[in-house]
């Protein structure tokens, strides 16, 4: 979660999480414009003019895309849909943990024990 969507807040985190040179697909908001200049190559769909996906190779396949991220936070909406609202406060709570879910890709009484041994492995963290 951001403070704020500007790209002096995004800029940080991309060249921290990101190698330079990544192929970055995104849609055409304005705050993705410099990743170019930062020196990452950036293709992007026009959804405002219809464009959901690309074939820019002629393979017959739509390489450029972000349609993997929307049904990320479309399922995300879904499964916070029940809790009738999520405070500011726990909502990267529940961000983690659906994270987590969706990483693993684990339903049931396998979630649970993907659950144990990651909390078994894994040192806590405290915030503070």
């Amino acid at each position: 979660m951001l403070a704020n969507v500007q790209q002096a807040t995004i800029e940080p985190l991309i060249r921290k999480f990101i190698q330079p040179g990544t192929k970055l697909h995104t849609d055409e908001y304005d705050i993705y414009s410099q990743l170019t200049n930062w020196g990452y190559q950036h293709v992007t769909v026009n959804h405002s003019q219809g464009e959901y996906a690309r074939d820019d190779d002629g393979d017959g396949k739509a390489e450029v895309h972000v349609n993997t991220m929307e049904g990320f936070w479309s399922l995300l909406r879904s499964w916070l849909r029940p809790h009738r609202g999520i405070s500011q406060e726990n909502l990267p709570c529940y961000l983690a943990f659906f994270q987590f879910v969706h990483n693993v890709r684990e339903r049931g009484k396998h979630l649970f024990g993907s659950l144990i041994s990651q909390l078994v492995t894994t040192p806590p963290r405290f915030a503070g």
